[in-house]
């Protein structure tokens, strides 16, 4: 506690505060490797993931008490491990990045349907079942390209849970022939853990009231883990009072300290910000730790770091969120037009496409660095215009990065690769990019 926050405590308060025990858990690099791999992939499937469900087996009361700091519940069964995450933080920014909604319609509408498949059911059947389910929930359906390509996507997602396997065919042949034959296994036992969160209220006639139950989270100390845990980092500029008092006091001390350590992560704490980062040597692949690894190699990722630099440089400061820098919309498209002339496109540049559409190319850095949250877009100019053009936040994070891609640094692991000189969270320098 603060000389502050101390005169106000009661003496009671005092001395629970200073007889607070650390909590720690008996992991080694076996345990937290398995709870890397569980936070990044919730579902491991007797086939695929036998390896890390026999490490999940040995270690399950390690593993189960590290996810209950969470609040996160872990189903283990015969042949499936399921970790029941709670609903990201950052609706917004995990949304750019998801399936179309169209895509996610059709996941549980085929949910639905193979409740009352048998095990092994054709692909026509199951589809068959899924339309009737649409016009009964009085969703359109089309039975367009667009529409069995948004199916194909969804029977994916489900086989990568290993609730709906295809057995003979190929989903993709259904894409332009809906006759095609696939054989498709249903796990009617794995149906009830595809929906992790429940809420006491209808969905389809509150969803935002829905979500909010569903994400609600009173405990300011458990909010804080999961954000460390399953976010790139966190912004103190987005943290509320009881928040920034955890962060202050517990991040390196009782509490978030040794759950970093539990996931084999170290705690970095900046003014601006923590995360738990990531050594280089705890992943062989980016994609070990999420759907999103940064700095990464292509187009998209090279004029990603850039814009980073270029905001870091040049970007304009905020007022009321200290290190983050912007830069309007038509200037980072002036900017990836420019670098598309120098860099050229086709072999040794970047892709024709990314070059003749610069706009359309910005929208895939905004997706990218929008999911990992160095990225946030309004409308709001610097004097307080709701209608401008829109704004590009650059968090104080994204002067992470030189802007040479380096294997060393990933997504969700806000680190600087062995031997590179860190990049400062303010820099000092102000001017006009595009005119260098």
């Amino acid at each position: 506690m603060s000389e502050e926050q101390t005169n106000a405590a009661t003496p009671r308060q005092v001395q629970k505060s200073r007889n607070r025990r650390a909590w720690s858990v008996e992991a080694d690099a076996e345990v937290s490797a398995a709870l890397r791999t569980l936070a990044a992939q919730p579902w491991l499937v007797a086939g695929r993931d036998d390896e890390m469900i026999a490490a999940v087996r040995r270690n399950l009361d390690a593993v189960r008490d590290t996810f209950a700091r969470l609040g996160w519940p872990l189903v283990v069964e015969r042949d499936m491990v399921r970790l029941r995450k709670s609903p990201p933080v950052r609706r917004i920014a995990w949304a750019a990045t998801a399936p179309s909604a169209l895509t996610c319609s059709w996941f549980f509408l085929l949910v639905a349907a193979a409740e009352a498949m048998p095990p092994k059911v054709g692909l026509g059947q199951l589809v068959t079942a899924a339309r009737a389910a649409a016009a009964e929930a009085g969703l359109p359906v089309s039975n367009d390209l667009t529409e069995r390509r948004a199916i194909a996507m969804a029977l994916r997602m489900l086989d990568q849970r290993g609730v709906v396997e295809e057995m003979d065919g190929s989903v993709d042949n259904f894409v332009h022939d809906e006759n095609a034959p696939v054989l498709l296994a249903v796990h009617h036992t794995w149906l009830s853990h595809v929906i992790a969160n429940f809420a006491d209220a209808d969905p389809s006639a509150d969803p935002a009231g829905w979500l909010a139950l569903v994400e609600r989270e009173p405990d300011a100390a458990r909010r804080m883990r999961r954000r460390l845990v399953d976010d790139t980092l966190v912004h103190v500029a987005d943290l509320d009072e009881a928040e920034s008092d955890w962060l202050s006091r517990r991040f390196r001390g009782d509490d978030g300290e040794p759950l970093a350590a539990a996931f084999g992560l170290h705690p970095e704490r900046r003014a601006e910000g923590a995360a738990f980062i990531v050594p280089s040597d705890a992943f062989r692949y980016p994609y070990e730790l999420g759907p999103l690894p940064f700095p990464t190699p292509g187009t998209t990722g090279h004029a990603a770091l850039l814009l980073c630099d270029a905001a870091a440089l040049h970007g304009a400061r905020a007022t009321d969120r200290p290190g983050w820098r912007c830069l309007p919309e038509s200037v980072v498209i002036s900017l990836l037009r420019r670098w598309g002339g120098q860099f050229g496109a086709g072999r040794g540049g970047w892709a024709r496409e990314d070059v003749d559409n610069p706009a359309g190319l910005a929208e895939k850095v905004r997706g990218l660095l929008s999911g990992l949250d160095l990225l946030r877009t309004d409308y709001t100019s610097g004097a307080g215009d709701q209608h401008g053009e829109p704004q590009w936040w650059f968090s104080p994070a994204a002067g992470r990065w030189h802007p040479e891609p380096s294997a060393g640094a990933v997504a969700g692991t806000w680190i600087t690769p062995a031997g590179e000189q860190e990049r400062p969270f303010n820099p000092s320098h102000s001017a006009d990019p595009t005119e260098d």
